[in-house]
């Protein structure tokens, strides 16, 4: 489902012009592709902040224009925290995209209560859908995954319509035996042993023919 945005018209460009809209709590985005002509635009970032938190990639564009688009690119601070920028490309809504989505692991996993440890290999597959139902993530069931055992994408539970690009094959998830730890006391007596004195031998041969 599409995640509807309300945009404004930039007039001003420039990193001045940008920084006075992000003060202004809205961020700067550009709209292209289709062949028609790139928009400059502004939108709250309030609604950035729920798509981005919500997954979305496609996206619905209402106020200063119409149209629908996905989400191409997102730039963010230095440190990860604010979102500087959104790349949006026109798309039919209709139209089938390749998207990379994120894996949600679901379920307990029998090997945890075993002693073994849940590793999740891969956190990102490929899919292909309508632009307009490009799901938020997939998930992956763990709720038989014994120790020594592994998940694979071919076990990926997809939406109505969303067909799996990633290799089938690729492990997503595995429980692991714990590795095992060192005893103590063994270390102790490995550092309290006496070295070898290399060349003592010698040392008594000489003393000996001396």
């Amino acid at each position: 489902m599409a995640e509807v945005l309300n945009v404004e018209k930039r007039e001003a460009f420039g990193s001045a012009a940008t920084t006075r809209i992000r003060r202004e709590g809205r961020v700067p985005a550009v709209l292209y592709g289709h062949g028609q002509e790139t928009q400059h635009l502004s939108i709250s970032q309030g609604e950035v902040d729920a798509l981005i938190r919500h997954h979305g990639r496609a996206v619905e564009l209402k106020g200063a224009l119409q149209d629908t688009a996905m989400v191409n690119d997102v730039q963010w601070d230095p440190l990860g925290i604010d979102i500087l920028h959104l790349d949006l490309l026109r798309v039919n809504l209709q139209e089938v995209v390749d998207v990379t989505v994120s894996v949600h692991l679901h379920g307990e996993a029998p090997g945890v209560r075993e002693g073994g440890i849940l590793l999740e290999s891969v956190h990102e597959v490929d899919v292909r859908c309508k632009a307009g139902s490009i799901p938020e993530s997939v998930e992956l069931s763990v709720a038989e995954l014994h120790v020594g055992e592994s998940a694979t994408a071919a076990q990926l539970i997809l939406p109505e319509g969303v067909e799996l690009i990633t290799d089938p094959e690729t492990v997503l998830a595995r429980v692991e035996e714990p590795r095992a730890e060192k005893d103590p006391e063994d270390e102790l007596s490995s550092i309290g042993a006496e070295p070898e004195v290399i060349g003592a031998k010698k040392d008594e041969e000489d003393g000996d023919k001396g």
